[in-house]
């Protein structure tokens, strides 16, 4: 995933994922319920990190009757299928536009307007388990994070 262009079609991208979604749970047996499929929905409306509880206001506003641990549950499924990644610079969310397949999360955050974008490279990933390895330690997860401008608030000369 890069960074949007202008042009972006987002209504493509979104249902998009929606079905790689759908593929994924059919894949591996799992149950894609309306309150989880909406909340992919509302993480993918935008290349944005997403609260939870920005989340849960929309959904109020929509007339789900969700409440806090309804929405972490579903972000949770979410998360174990490989369907959003956890922010935790941000402590918010964002879609996976690698779903299907294990791979370590690395991020491209901007500070100027708060768009992400998901990197899959191998070589950034062998880096963090060689050199953690070197050290005697063995790597279960990570992600990556890091913070600087996109290529649209460059251009705008945007200041983190």
């Amino acid at each position: 995933m890069s960074f949007p262009i202008p042009q972006h079609d987002h209504r493509a991208c979104i249902a998009e994922a929606m079905n790689a979604a759908e593929v994924e749970c059919l894949r591996v047996g799992a149950r894609l319920t309306h309150i989880r499929r909406r909340v992919l929905e509302l993480v993918w409306e935008s290349h944005q990190p997403v609260g939870a509880y920005a989340l849960l206001d929309v959904l109020a506003k929509e007339g789900w009757s969700a409440a806090p641990p309804t929405v972490y549950r579903a972000l949770e499924f979410l998360q174990q299928h490989g369907l959003v990644h956890r922010i935790a610079l941000l402590n918010a969310f964002v879609g996976c536009s690698h779903p299907g397949h294990d791979h370590a999360g690395q991020f491209l955050l901007c500070s100027g307007c708060g768009m992400a974008a998901e990197l899959e490279d191998g070589t950034i990933d062998r880096a963090v388990i060689a050199t953690a390895a070197s050290l005697g330690f063995t790597v279960s997860r990570q992600s990556v994070e890091i913070e600087g401008l996109c290529p649209s608030c460059r251009r705008k000369g945007d200041a983190p």
